[in-house]
């Protein structure tokens, strides 16, 4: 933002005055107050000694003198450590639970994000006694059913009658991680699935949940975990509501000082990088005296050591001088951005028939079957491949430790999708550079884009002298090469789109 410009304020007043994350220090585990003991020798084994300043915010206002009276939103960079942020709060106040059922439910887009979520909690709730469940339709539906709903032992009494075996039914979890669509299959088929008991709602990357209505998973969980009618009615009434297969039973009730809010409340966490400001997508949360964190006065923030550079490339050779940049990385940690799915795959196959690299490449797409990106990302993890093709759709949220350079192959449309890619390297803080190739009429719209982002500086990434000339000939050669693939095992109408002018572009 340039300076002299008027800083506009958000239309929510609740927006307007945030808790900046950033007046917060790092925090050793030690001075970090209530902390059980078992969760802290859960995280010494992860090998974590101190809380990152979201971290120690959001403890602040959940366990320390915040005890979660207010729905909180999180606005912070991504690499900050949000998804310990708020899983560590809700295991420590979960611990103390004494009956096994469904209270804590964190949503999420993707299944790649949703089980590396759960790697986090399941890191720490067993050292407490809690278990953890996902629903996110890796596995059959029958087999998510089994893991998820406890069947009580066949007695005398509930082996001749249905009705009173099926109403023994319970949550074999504390802590639900699911994606939207999977979450509202339950919801409508699972018996014994019930909301009921639901004490926490974690709506993570909630821009995109939010975008994208997902079979209206929201108002349902919504609808389903607070009572209807809740005025006029004592704290120990019951009250019922019915929707598909699921009964939701809960107390109703005035909460003191909140006129209409159901007791005991529904707490929500709303987790982002780029946080919506449009009051019409945050009342779908029905949020209760919300309090925000973010970091600094930006509403877009990049990672504090991240360094940004641009390569000005000729359109007809843009591959070429990918090429040329990941060997001048020379195998270092990489992933490449691409604009869609389909100019993921293209590229990826045109790079392994380059034979001049000197790293493994592989493609990381929604084409993909989920075993197989869950195996082709826990070998990028261990370093077995060195550079990782994507799309925008596999951005949000993946963390994977010692990512060095992000390359934007295809220029972001919008500063929420530079910030997300970029987000993906300079985690935890540690350094990390971004790349982007930029045609000579892109430069301008890519200084927009980095000043909505905060990034005043991106230097011009100069390549080796002849190093693009020099491998023209095997570029020719590899390109031909994928023509002739797309053409036998595609049809023509694929290799048509691929042309000398826009080879591994959309």
């Amino acid at each position: 933002m340039a300076e002299g410009r008027p800083k506009t304020l958000p239309v929510l007043p609740w927006m307007r005055n945030p808790v900046d994350i950033e007046l917060f220090d790092n925090c050793p585990l030690g001075f970090i107050p209530l902390l059980d003991p078992r969760l802290m020798e859960a995280l010494q084994k992860m090998d974590i000694q101190s809380l990152f300043p979201v971290q120690v915010a959001m403890w602040q206002e959940t366990i320390g003198p915040g005890a979660f009276e207010r729905d909180i939103c999180v606005n912070s960079p991504t690499g900050t450590g949000k998804t310990l942020a708020y899983a560590l709060p809700i295991v420590q106040i979960l611990s103390t639970r004494k009956i096994r059922c469904l209270r804590a439910l964190v949503v999420l887009p993707t299944r790649d994000l949703a089980l590396q979520v759960k790697e986090v909690f399941d890191a720490i709730a067993p050292a407490v006694g809690l278990s953890v469940g996902v629903a996110v339709g890796q596995s059959s539906i029958a087999d998510e059913v089994s893991k998820l709903i406890e069947h009580p032992r066949l007695d005398m009494f509930s082996a001749f009658d249905p009705e009173v075996w099926q109403t023994k039914l319970q949550s074999s979890v504390d802590i639900l991680v699911a994606t939207p669509g999977r979450l509202i299959d339950h919801i409508n088929t699972t018996k014994g699935f019930s909301l009921e008991h639901l004490c926490y709602l974690v709506v993570d990357e909630t821009d995109r949940l939010l975008r994208e209505a997902y079979q209206s998973w929201l108002p349902t969980v919504i609808q389903l975990s607070c009572s209807k009618n809740q005025a006029g009615f004592k704290e120990d009434e019951i009250v019922s509501s019915t929707l598909n297969y699921l009964t939701t039973i809960r107390r109703g009730g005035v909460e003191r000082g909140f006129k209409g809010k159901c007791y005991p409340r529904l707490v929500k966490i709303i987790m982002s990088a780029t946080l919506t400001q449009d009051p019409s997508k945050l009342s779908q949360l029905d949020l209760h005296h919300p309090l925000l964190l973010t970091s600094g006065d930006r509403r877009y923030k990049l990672p504090e050591k991240l360094e940004s550079f641009k390569l000005i490339c000729e359109s007809k050779l843009k591959p070429l001088y990918l090429v040329v940049l990941l060997q001048e990385l020379r195998g270092e940690k990489s992933i490449v951005f691409t604009s869609s799915v389909e100019s993921t795959h293209r590229l990826s196959k045109l790079l392994n028939l380059f034979g001049e690299l000197p790293c493994k490449v592989k493609e990381y797409s929604s084409l993909q079957h989920q075993s197989v990106r869950s195996k082709r990302l826990k070998a990028f993890r261990e370093g077995k491949i060195e550079v990782l093709i994507a799309s925008d759709a596999m951005t949000r949220g993946m963390d994977v430790e010692g990512v060095r350079n992000v390359i934007n192959y295809d220029m972001p449309t919008y500063v929420k999708a530079f910030v997300h890619r970029a987000g993906r390297t300079a985690r935890a803080g540690n350094k990390g550079r971004c790349f982007t190739l930029l045609r000579k009429d892109e430069v301008k719209r890519f200084g927009n884009i980095l000043s909505k982002a905060g990034m005043m500086v991106c230097n011009v990434h100069p390549l080796p002298a002849n190093s693009v000339e020099r491998l023209r000939p095997v570029y020719s050669s590899a390109l031909e090469k994928l023509k002739q693939s797309l053409d036998s095992k595609r049809g023509r109408k694929y290799s048509v789109r691929l042309n000398s002018a826009e080879a591994g572009e959309k």
